[in-house]
């Protein structure tokens, strides 16, 4: 073997030296470049993404006391559960939609109820403030059935927020909340926009419950990304800091923690920006739509109807289909082009297994295509360099907190490579 390497290392330098090996020289010279500028995320697609992590079973009750153990457990919260406003998301997915096609292989469904809670054990684990743990609880108050769908829906792919806009109605409109939060000494104002509250939400690349959590979960729904013990070992390192503007935020303690955080986070996201995510959302989008104008569905079915019940109504649509197929009634006037639209939308949606990706829209009549720019769900978190080394303080020294891609490397990489990453233009699947 060290011979090989040697004979290996006396070939190259001739190749270099020799003018006739000129050409194998700057080919070389080409391969070590393309590797060194390689995308980090360019070998990941999509099958691989969602096949590359073991079969796993996870306890969610157990990732819940991670978040807020037992004996901490916030009791108050427990009569906000069951009002029925709240209770309607327990129907309602965290991951939009993507749990009734066969193009995820989503392990279990988590509502957007499930994360609803999961963000306000979060908030008060760090907090203990009720406020600010009931403002966590109620963020997701006003999201219809497959959640950010319709922001695909109404157009706002790249922000997702136009979801939010009633929560502050719906909170300000709901007695039993009102009659709750009074026994607990609170107001609505205090508690309709959780995003007054930095631990609770912030902007991206910062660290937050809500961001914290919906990574969570989704890791290990989607892929199977994520081990409890992995879990319990970034949540456990977790420690509120001051960031840049002076706002508390979430951070790490260490380094090496924040990096495998960082990686889980920016890998989840990469699933995200994929052209097969963007086109399952927005074509669940346009089949929203379309059911909405033709009256089989209404905006007011989206925000009181399961997700189960949204696609047993559309279910109905295909066993109509063969009915008619099975009856050949000629005297029956024809559907209209959008019924026929809308029933090969939602067959393709609840079949489809792979989609096409090409720089060029495929035009004709039987491909579905999307071009679109969406959120990019990244992280940059705070961690900690050093601490004061007093007896009498906890407190960390303001120049002794960084961004990790500041000191990191390889997150620094991982983070850039994300942000610049490019699926091919278009994301195209035949109707069927």
């Amino acid at each position: 073997m060290v011979k090989l390497k040697i004979a290996f290392a006396i070939f190259l330098t001739l190749c270099y030296l020799s003018p006739a090996a000129s050409g194998l020289t700057q080919m070389l010279k080409q391969v070590q470049h393309d590797d060194e500028h390689m995308n980090y995320f360019d070998s990941y697609d999509w099958q691989t993404m969602l096949s590359q992590h073991p079969a796993r079973n996870y306890d969610i009750s157990e990732y819940f006391e991670i978040l807020c153990p037992k004996d901490d457990w916030p009791v108050f919260l427990n009569r906000y559960l069951e009002l029925p406003v709240l209770k309607r998301l327990s129907g309602v997915g965290l991951l939009c939609g993507t749990d009734w096609t066969p193009l995820y292989k989503n392990r279990f469904f988590y509502s957007r109820l499930d994360h609803s809670l999961g963000v306000a054990l979060i908030v008060w684990h760090f907090t203990h403030d009720k406020a600010q743990t009931i403002a966590g609880l109620l963020h997701d108050i006003s999201t219809p059935v497959f959640s950010h769908v319709s922001d695909f829906r109404k157009g706002d792919a790249l922000t997702q927020t136009a979801t939010e806009e009633p929560t502050a109605r719906i909170i300000r409109g709901d007695a039993e909340l009102g009659r709750l939060l009074s026994e607990d000494g609170l107001t609505p104002a205090q508690v309709e926009d959780y995003h007054i509250y930095p631990i609770a939400d912030n902007e991206i690349p910062q660290l937050s419950a809500d961001r914290l959590e919906y990574m969570f979960p989704s890791g290990m729904a989607l892929d199977g990304s994520w081990t409890m013990d992995e879990i319990r070992q970034c949540y456990n390192d977790l420690v509120i800091l001051k960031n840049e503007d002076g706002k508390d935020e979430l951070g790490f303690k260490h380094v090496e923690i924040a990096e495998l955080y960082c990686e889980h986070f920016c890998m989840i996201g990469h699933i995200l920006q994929l052209n097969e995510n963007k086109l399952t959302l927005h074509l669940l989008g346009q089949i929203m739509n379309l059911a909405e104008k033709e009256g089989i569905l209404s905006e007011e079915d989206f925000m009181t109807l399961s997700e189960s019940q949204v696609m047993e109504k559309l279910n109905g649509l295909l066993r109509f289909a063969r009915n008619d197929e099975d009856c050949h009634c000629e005297a029956e006037p024809k559907q209209s082009t959008n019924i026929e639209k809308l029933r090969n939308y939602f067959r393709t949606f609840r079949t489809m297994t792979s989609i096409e990706h090409t720089e060029c829209e495929l035009t004709n009549d039987s491909y579905f295509c999307v071009n679109l720019r969406v959120k990019q769900r990244y992280i940059n978190p705070l961690v900690m360099i050093s601490i004061r080394p007093s007896a009498y303080s906890t407190t960390v020294d303001a120049n002794n907190i960084s961004r990790l891609s500041e000191v990191s490397e390889k997150a620094r990489r991982i983070i850039d490579d994300f942000k610049t990453y490019s699926d091919t233009a278009y994301g195209c699947v035949k109707l069927v």
